[in-house]
């Protein structure tokens, strides 16, 4: 009988400590659950916060604070950040205009290019200029005729920065206008001689093009890009980037072509030509 009660006993003491334990573990869940929270919203206050003392910095009668203060915005990557960057885009100093250009990126794309767009007409080059990288990195279709438009600018960084942009949107409808760069074009003025023909005098901005080209991988790229590859005037280096373009494009049709630069006298060239010619003929599974 003794034993019987010691027995009996031991399962009481047990079944009180399992109902002890399994309440406490599921508070212990629970309490996790809370202090996470509680460190979120402590995280979040803090960036809400960072983000407001920047957005103060900006009205720092100092240029080189205000510049930073976006720098610091743009590294949050977070669309608040960027919001509150905005203001900045309309700043009286060049150099605050383009960098507040990168740090509206985190907001979303239509309003980041929304945003943009009146830029591409700044007086000042440098800005231009990085406004079009941005858009770029926006990959906003709806910044694809504005940067078409700047491929006619004045300056070449400009003209170069577009033809970038182009490339990382990658929409074929800037296909023809990029094609043009690399296409001699002449023109006619009423009543005088037609002019002589000429291409796109800058490396950079010609370069440019024919990356683009083959990042957008569109086959009605491929006559100016033969005709830039064929063109022992041109650059080097530009004839490399016209390769590499038709070998992304992937086309058979510009092996002929590129067969031809195997003995170009550039090297780099000829290697570029021979990668070229075997990745269109393993995307056309020869």
């Amino acid at each position: 009988m003794q034993d019987y009660r010691k027995y009996c006993g031991a399962l009481w003491v047990a079944a009180v400590c399992l109902g002890m334990i399994i309440p406490a573990a599921a508070n212990g869940v629970f309490a996790a659950a809370i202090v996470k929270q509680q460190i979120d919203k402590q995280k979040l206050t803090q960036l809400q916060l960072e983000i407001e003392k920047q957005r103060l910095r900006l009205s720092s009668l100092e240029v080189e604070d205000r510049r930073e203060a976006l720098t610091r915005l743009g590294s949050m990557h977070h669309p608040d950040a960027s919001r509150a960057a905005l203001s900045a885009l309309h700043d009286p100093a060049p150099i605050v205009r383009a960098t507040a250009a990168a740090s509206i990126l985190s907001l979303p794309a239509e309003e980041s290019a929304a945003s943009l767009l009146p830029l591409l007409g700044d007086r000042e080059e440098f800005v231009r200029q990085q406004v079009a990288y941005a858009l770029g990195q926006t990959r906003s279709s709806t910044a694809v005729a504005g940067l078409i438009e700047r491929l006619a600018d004045k300056k070449d960084s400009v003209r170069g920065s577009a033809a970038v942009a182009l490339g990382e949107i990658a929409d074929a409808a800037a296909v023809t206008s990029l094609a043009a760069i690399l296409k001699p074009q002449s023109g006619v003025i009423p009543g005088k001689k037609k002019k002589k023909a000429n291409r796109e005098q800058n490396d950079f901005v010609l370069r440019a093009a024919a990356h683009s080209l083959g990042q957008i991988g569109d086959r009605a790229a491929l006559p100016a890009l033969i005709v830039m590859l064929e063109d022992d005037k041109a650059g080097d280096d530009v004839r490399r980037e016209a390769a590499f373009a038709l070998g992304a494009i992937g086309d058979s049709a510009a092996i002929p072509a590129l067969r031809g630069a195997l003995t170009a006298r550039d090297p780099y060239l000829s290697q570029a030509a021979h990668e070229a010619i075997v990745r269109i003929s393993r995307s056309n599974g020869q």
